[in-house]
């Protein structure tokens, strides 16, 4: 298997067009290249601020729409338990593609279009900073001190130079 970008558009108020999930399949690839990931599966949906709004909420208690959230696969807690499947084999076929999926990355197109206008660059250019700031969350990569929020922010243009999605 390889790095296969999964998406789905829930919105109504853009269309996404085909040139923008090849742009962002291209992201993908790279970002994954740059950090040693060539298999799974990402799957991203395309939503509003309302929705976006009402997840924001369910999951993490903040209760505001936001531009970006990331439901990683893969993480595990050092006290979670390992879950042991007892399965004929074609469950076990089902269950080693589940493992293949990375995670869910849900991008609010309202928010990507203003924060493109207020930053003075396209929606493309917005939606694909999403999408691989979304990417390196599934992996692991986190924002929560200026060192960390450094090293993210790099590896999140360095992705973006490499498809053409300039500032």
């Amino acid at each position: 298997m390889a790095l296969k970008l999964e998406w789905s558009n829930e919105q109504d108020k853009l269309a996404i067009s085909d040139e923008l999930i090849a742009l962002l399949d291209k992201l993908l690839q790279k970002a994954g290249e740059a950090e040693g990931v060539t298999e799974g599966e990402v799957a991203l949906t395309f939503v509003d601020d309302e929705n976006i709004h009402e997840l924001n909420r369910t999951y993490r208690g903040i209760d505001r729409p936001t531009d970006v959230l990331s439901f990683a696969m893969q993480e595990s807690l050092d006290d979670e338990l390992e879950i042991v499947y007892e399965v004929d084999a074609d469950e076990a076929d089902q269950l080693d593609a589940m493992t293949d999926v990375l995670g869910d990355i849900i991008i609010s197109v309202e928010r990507a279009q203003q924060q493109g206008e207020d930053y003075g660059h396209s929606l493309n250019r917005e939606i694909g900073f999403l999408f691989v700031h979304g990417f390196l969350h599934l992996l692991g990569y986190d924002h929560q001190d200026e060192v960390s929020e450094a090293e993210m922010m790099g590896k999140q243009e360095a992705a973006l130079s490499q498809v053409g999605l300039l500032r």
